[in-house]
């Protein structure tokens, strides 16, 4: 993919510092599990790295200020002749005591650089142009997704951690209110902004394998999904648009159904997508006997390994021995990028103090063996679907 960055265009994929090795073109931005077991960093460099950690709360706040200020926006809009300190302030009508911290940080966050004919120490001749940092902080999805569900939903929880850790519980969910044990309950209620940061977050990583799962899904020709977890609706919608004959259930909380069920109305499936209200944990919700298949993307993320099992052992029951269970997961392990695996390992931080307390994102092996657990067998594994490299596991009962 190729874009342009202050004049100039880079060739991207997310990877940097390319070679080529035994006729395959390598990469050390691909993820390697092997990774985690070297540790050649530079003392050096170790020193600098811990002090990124030391000051990650300013320096996120201040690239957030330089993007709801519109000061990176105008440094873009600049190009490779750069802007003055100046120039910036009265663009943006903030004072130039608050554009020279904010770009200073940013420079040495390597977000912003100087332009070519900057002169060090002269406010009027030392010109910001954006770096491809900056680029990605403004440009591209995975990027804007992530940050502003850390800053909508996920910062001032945070600040939790320890004691979600301690206690077992999202005690960061409180900052929404006091009455939830788990966001999904109180996402109806959730503030605007923030509620589109949760979904924003939720749709892009789910919705992006969709095409490349909905061939495999119907390649069994299914007349009947249950769709636990179906959440707005997007996945039971996308099935009735992929097949005209497909019956559609979501199974989700109350809050949930009905969004979902605007949502497929909107649609115009009001007749092929049915709900079944309820907590999938509680005893009390019963699943639909008998389905052709039942699907779960991105939705047994939100359970310990242990309420994996027992979600799974009430599928087995609604189950036939012909009954495909679909599990869409981002499996860190299986990811190609070292980037999308540090998003995801970060991810399960959320899920600690601001989710549920207790679940995470998964390993491909502990997955698998918590259904397993549940009387399945994993009858196909397929992975890297989507940009996002999705695992979709398809069981059987045993």
């Amino acid at each position: 993919m190729a874009y342009k960055c202050c004049g100039k265009f880079f060739l991207s994929v997310l990877q940097l510092n390319i070679f080529y090795l035994g006729g395959f073109l390598m990469d050390s931005s691909f993820f390697d599990y092997e990774k985690f077991k070297n540790d050649n960093i530079r003392a050096i460099d170790a020193k600098f790295e811990a002090q990124k950690i030391a000051f990650a709360p300013l320096t996120y706040q201040a690239i957030r200020t330089m993007l709801e200020t519109g000061i990176l926006s105008e440094i873009e809009n600049a190009g490779d002749a750069g802007i003055t300190r100046s120039a910036l302030s009265e663009k943006t009508k903030i004072s130039e005591y608050g554009v020279g911290v904010l770009c200073e940080m940013a420079l040495g966050m390597d977000v912003i650089k100087l332009s070519k004919d900057s002169v060090p120490g002269s406010d009027e001749k030392e010109k910001f142009v954006l770096g491809k940092i900056g680029w990605m902080l403004l440009e591209d999805n995975l990027t804007k997704v992530n940050f502003w569900f850390s800053n909508d939903i996920c910062y001032e929880g945070a600040f939790k951690l320890k004691e979600s850790i301690l206690n077992g519980k999202p005690e960061g969910l409180k900052v929404f209110g006091d009455k939830w044990t788990t966001v999904y309950e109180a996402l109806s209620t959730l503030p605007e902004k923030a509620k589109k940061s949760w979904f924003d977050f939720d749709h892009f990583y789910s919705d992006i394998a969709f095409p490349e799962a909905l061939p495999i899904v119907f390649a069994e020709k299914p007349k009947s999904i249950v769709d636990i977890g179906g959440n707005t609706a997007k996945w039971s919608i996308a099935c009735c648009k992929y097949n005209p004959d497909v019956k559609m259930t979501i199974v989700d909380l109350p809050g949930q159904t009905a969004v979902a069920e605007k949502n497929a109305a909107a649609a115009g499936f009001s007749e092929r997508i049915g709900f079944c209200t309820g907590n999938v944990l509680s005893e009390e919700t019963k699943l639909p006997k008998s389905p052709d298949a039942v699907w779960m993307s991105q939705f047994l993320d939100c359970f310990s390994l242990s309420q994996i099992t027992k979600i799974l052992k009430k599928v087995h029951e609604a189950a036939t021995e012909e009954s495909n269970v679909y599990v869409l997961e981002p499996l860190w392990d299986k990811q190609r990028f070292e980037t999308a695996a540090y998003s995801l390992q970060a991810t399960s931080l959320y899920f600690t103090c601001i989710a549920n307390g207790n679940s995470k994102m998964y390993r491909y092996e502990e997955l698998v063996n918590a259904i397993c657990k549940a009387g399945f067998e994993l009858k196909t594994a397929h992975h890297n679907l989507g940009s996002n490299a999705y695992s979709l596991l398809v069981f059987r009962k045993k």
